[in-house]
């Protein structure tokens, strides 16, 4: 009997592999489709030829006080009753970025004074604090586009190359939904992360802005314009875990983005509103995450260039500061850094801390 039945289980697995196979097809192909879409729609045509873009803003962290007598409460079991006023961190930013990798910024406030500019292979990073400075920098890309619509089309592809080309994500179609006259068909990517490990303080800088590259996630997409309308993403050995929903104005430019953010340590809502000029480029970015006692906020604006040429980022460190190898003054800023963050760790913002030098 088992005999006999054997045939019709192997050919059953077949079947179901060969499904799941044509499954995983047509998911990749709904996903192409969707960085299609936004290639041409957030980004596209009017960035072709633009070489440039100047950017000004600020960026703002800022707690309560009741955060922070929750933390001094908790440090010291109970034996000191703190009364702050809470805390805050803000930083003005002012810059010069090309599409190929050349840029200037100057960054003022609560952590220092520090401009950093590269043309090519030579630049210099320069601290006012320290009056000091060194001009071992990082490398420009070797493959770094001339344009910035160009540059938009390398994210993607980059994005591309980790769900839809590398084989740590399993790609599935879900099912359907309707939601304001639109079809919306959900596309689903799995790669098993570890489970959250509390103890755990410290990693690399890689591991901290790849988060994306594991993780469970899902987006709804509208079948006819293939735009992606809702996006939930959970890594949870990161702690990650938000959901998107994004909103589209005229010519389907993206024009906001909610956020509810249930990450460890700042649970809570979040949004991002984006500006146009008559151009169709984005003018103005601004977005804000909180929670109960903590806010992460930024404001931006853009102005992009088609004829902007090296000479706009000339730049030298200033008479009489002191050159420094890039260990040493890098080491002194990361101790000044670590001051700041530390000292907002201890008013409640929870953060893992970035491992000095790791990769």
């Amino acid at each position: 009997m088992r005999l006999k039945t054997l045939p019709l289980l192997l050919a059953t697995g077949l079947v179901m592999a060969q499904g799941a196979a044509k499954g995983a097809d047509a998911a990749r192909q709904a996903f192409l489709q969707v960085l299609d879409a936004v290639d041409a729609t957030w980004f596209g045509q009017p960035y072709q030829g633009v070489t440039a873009v100047e950017v000004q803003g600020t960026l703002g962290i800022a707690l309560s006080g009741a955060a922070v007598n929750r933390k001094v409460d908790q440090l010291s079991q109970g034996a000191v009753k703190a009364d702050s006023k809470g805390g805050q961190a803000n930083l003005l930013i002012k810059g010069t970025y090309f599409a190929n990798g050349d840029f200037k910024t100057d960054m003022a406030g609560d952590f220092g004074h520090l401009l950093y500019a590269r043309r090519g292979d030579r630049g210099f990073l320069y601290s006012k604090e320290q009056n000091a400075y060194t001009t071992r920098v990082d490398l420009p890309p070797t493959d770094a586009p001339l344009t910035y619509m160009a540059w938009f089309r390398q994210t993607l592809n980059d994005i591309k190359a980790v769900y839809l080309d590398g084989t740590v994500f399993k790609p599935s179609l879900g099912g359907e939904e309707a939601s304001g006259g639109r079809t919306l068909q959900r596309i689903v990517f799995n790669a098993p992360t570890q489970p959250w490990d509390s103890k755990k303080r410290e990693q690399s800088l890689a591991q901290s802005l790849g988060f994306w590259r594991r993780g469970h996630l899902v987006v709804l997409v509208d079948k006819a314009t293939h735009l992606p309308y809702r996006m939930d993403f959970r890594n949870d050995e990161q702690g990650v875990q938000t959901r998107m929903d994004f909103a589209y104005g005229a010519g389907n430019h993206l024009e906001a983005v909610n956020l509810s953010n249930s990450s460890r340590g700042f649970e809570g809502p979040g949004w991002l509103r984006i500006g146009y000029g008559p151009n169709g480029q984005m003018s103005h970015v601004a977005g804000e995450l909180s929670s109960n006692d903590k806010r992460v906020s930024f404001a931006l604006d853009l102005t992009w260039s088609r004829s902007l040429t090296p000479a706009a980022i000339a730049a030298m460190p200033p008479a009489g500061a002191t050159k420094r190898g890039r260990e040493e003054l890098e080491t002194q800023l990361m101790i000044g850094l670590a001051g700041q963050i530390f000292d907002l760790q201890r008013r409640g913002l929870n953060l893992r801390s970035v491992a000095v030098g790791a990769k």
